[in-house]
């Protein structure tokens, strides 16, 4: 059966309530407390986290899998590791499913002119510049040969790049969305998805961030609004029902 995502409350301020409590900030910025309730209940109850399922023809898009995130050298190493080997696993079976793959990688011309406002913002996109080894596949998880890589300047892997065009062109009606970073690429490529008529299926094993607060606080997030978290295992069970 497939798990559902519920979201792991690891927030500093809950360590400060007291049982039964909740805080929020009211309209003048004070805080409120008001009786705790389970998260996942008040967003269902309010008529959020909907299931999508699974639709007819997935695709696996792997998001900026880049030595950057894995480098402890790198600023913006993330001790991602685990699920970069979540990642690896994933797209074998893809592979073997028959299922297409599909990876973004982020790269600038030297300046970052073609990065705008966004190269600007993130001093440490200058890790993407071309030419820089920061900005290369991993050794171990890396596209195989002929399949499709999307060089992208912005979070979203289908901002300016054609790939929701591409995708409906060949029928593809799901999204398998992995890689780096949950609370920034990731999320990007989620939301549009979801604009452009896919189903968004986030793998939570086969993505991560520089910090769990950000990243379940996401993933949490995209469930309850934009598509379908799932761990690496339902994932899998799925690609090997296809397989059959």
């Amino acid at each position: 059966m497939e798990q559902r995502f519920s979201t792991l409350h690891s927030a500093p301020e809950a360590s400060r309530r007291r049982e039964g409590e909740q805080v929020t900030t009211g309209p003048a910025g004070d805080p409120v407390v008001r009786e705790a309730t389970d998260l996942d209940s008040d967003y269902s109850a309010a008529g959020f986290s909907g299931h999508l399922g699974w639709g007819a023809r997935p695709a696996v898009i792997a998001i900026d899998v880049c030595r950057a995130y894995v480098d402890p050298e790198s600023p913006l190493y993330a001790g991602v590791e685990a699920a970069a080997a979540s990642i690896g696993r994933l797209t074998a079976a893809a592979r073997e499913a028959g299922i297409p793959v599909i990876w973004t990688k982020v790269e600038y011309e030297p300046g970052g002119a073609d990065g705008g406002v966004f190269f600007r913002k993130v001093g440490a996109l200058q890790a993407f510049v071309r030419g820089n080894p920061l900005g290369d596949f991993l050794v171990d998880v890396r596209p195989a040969a002929g399949e499709r890589i999307v060089v992208k300047q912005y979070p979203s892997a289908f901002f300016e790049t054609g790939l929701a065009e591409e995708l409906h062109a060949e029928g593809i009606d799901t999204v398998v969305l992995c890689g780096f970073s949950t609370s920034g690429c990731v999320r990007a490529s989620c939301v549009d998805a979801v604009s452009s008529g896919l189903i968004p299926i986030v793998v939570a094993d086969a993505c991560g961030d520089r910090d769990v607060r950000p990243h379940e606080a996401n993933l949490f997030d995209m469930n309850a609004k934009y598509g379908d978290v799932v761990s690496e295992a339902d994932a899998l069970a799925h690609f090997a029902a296809l397989a059959r």
